[in-house]
């Protein structure tokens, strides 16, 4: 029995060792199972981030290929700013056979047309006998506007030059020109424009020709400036349109020098244009000024059926002005008593504009400061001195100014009065109450 009590305990000892044994390698074997699951439980997070990673990369190589059509269609656009050449074939089409005429002037026909996008357009078919003046005129159009963008520019879109076909087509203007809302038309009678129109056609035109002027890469000098040239939108938004006789001058020069005689329309081109003397861009504040006197009485500035004292209205104006009866001036037209001060102002700028001295003159970014009313107005000197002088020897002086005598030979005798002393050369014209040029003085002592 002694001995019974040793192998028993023996053998549950060998069995203890026999069964911890076996639930280690149990255990090893689960461990095992267990790495492999979670290995692969790893791998399948692997895999499915990657493929999610490639899902996005998919997803963002789609929008990628998505953007490529509008990035092409802008850049299009953009290349397409440039006027394009069109052909013969593509004018009679768009117009349908040249079937509707806007009008026609001494450099050729204007006629509707519609481009394949369905945009409207005004197409200029040029006199086919290309003279000296038609093919200058033709190059500046092409030249100036062609290389410019601006909401108060009217926008070239292309042109055509080939043997028996040479014009230039523009966007098409709903409303016209400003000269038949001025005039009116004996046949058509066309709406009268509330005076906050005419004051907005006013400074959007300023602007225009501020940018020509001031902020183009090379300075633009139009030279013929007029209500026929001031093209109106749906909206009444202004645009400068007609550059046939605008030239390009490098922003260093100061003066250009003008070949082939008088520039410009008769009535609104500046004095010194039909002196055979340098011109600047003053030259477009000049014909602005008329602008804005035919403005301000919605009539042509030369009217003989007026009367002989209202017969030059810009004479009148200044009359009135020096006599300190401005207000008739701007209760002539029915102007209401809320835009009497715009009216007053605009008739302030405008005498400005149109000084006999170029230096005399402000610019245009100086303009359109006054008639925004951003900028003092001085009190005006007066512009029209050297009429005066002419009245003694001349009972047509104000109509040689007005557009209806163009004789060199009246003006030739008035070159001394052009001449700007050298302290007015180089002073600036600022008329808003900060600086006045010697010339503006001098001419004030000369009355």
């Amino acid at each position: 029995m002694g001995n019974a009590v040793p192998i028993v305990s023996s053998i549950a000892g060998a069995g203890t060792i026999v069964v911890m044994i076996a639930l280690i390698r149990r255990c090893r074997v689960v461990r095992k199972k267990m790495k492999k699951k979670i290995i692969k439980h790893v791998m399948e997070e692997i895999e499915k981030k990657n493929h999610q990673r490639e899902m996005q990369a998919c997803s963002a190589l789609d929008d990628v290929v998505i953007e490529i059509g509008p990035v092409e269609k802008f850049l299009n656009e953009i290349l397409n700013e440039k006027p394009m050449r069109f052909t013969s074939e593509q004018l009679a089409a768009c117009t349908r056979n040249y079937s509707s005429e806007l009008g026609s002037g001494g450099f050729g026909v204007v006629y509707k047309g519609e481009l394949p996008n369905g945009l409207q357009v005004a197409v200029k078919v040029l006199k086919v006998s290309m003279n000296k003046k038609v093919q200058e005129g033709f190059m500046a159009e092409i030249g100036t506007i062609g290389r410019t963008y601006h909401v108060h520019l009217v926008r070239l879109y292309g042109f055509c030059f080939e043997r028996d076909t040479k014009a230039l087509v523009y966007e098409f203007l709903e409303n016209g020109s400003l000269e038949k809302y001025l005039y009116g038309d004996e046949e058509v009678k066309p709406p009268r424009l509330e005076w906050n129109t005419l004051h907005g056609i006013a400074v959007g035109t300023a602007k225009g020709i501020r940018y020509l002027h001031e902020e183009c890469q090379q300075r633009i000098v139009h030279y013929d400036i007029k209500p026929a040239n001031i093209l109106l939108t749906a909206d009444f938004t202004p645009k400068v349109a007609d550059f046939g006789l605008a030239r390009l001058g490098e922003r260093e020069n100061t003066h250009m020098s003008l070949t082939g005689g008088g520039r410009g329309t008769p009535g609104y081109a500046a004095p010194e244009l039909w002196m055979a003397l340098p011109t600047t861009e003053k030259c477009d504040v000049y014909s602005f000024g008329m602008v804005l006197f035919e403005i301000l009485g919605r009539r042509r500035n030369f009217d003989p059926c007026r009367g002989e004292s209202k017969e030059w209205f810009p004479r009148w104006v200044w009359e009135k002005y020096e006599q300190g009866e401005i207000k008739y001036v701007v209760s002539c037209d029915g102007i209401e008593e809320a835009d009497r001060e715009k009216a007053e102002m605009m008739c302030k700028v405008a005498l400005w504009c149109v000084q006999f001295q170029p230096a005399a003159r402000p610019t245009m970014s100086n303009v359109v400061r006054m008639l925004e009313g951003e900028m003092a107005i001085v009190p005006p000197v007066n512009p029209f001195h050297y009429v005066s002088v002419m009245d003694s020897s001349s009972s047509t002086s104000s109509g040689l100014w007005s557009g209806t005598h163009q004789s060199s030979r009246d003006t030739a005798g008035r070159d001394s009065e052009l001449s700007v002393s050298p302290a007015a050369k180089s002073t600036d014209a600022m008329i808003g109450g900060v600086k006045r040029t010697d010339a503006s003085v001098s001419m004030k002592e000369s009355l």
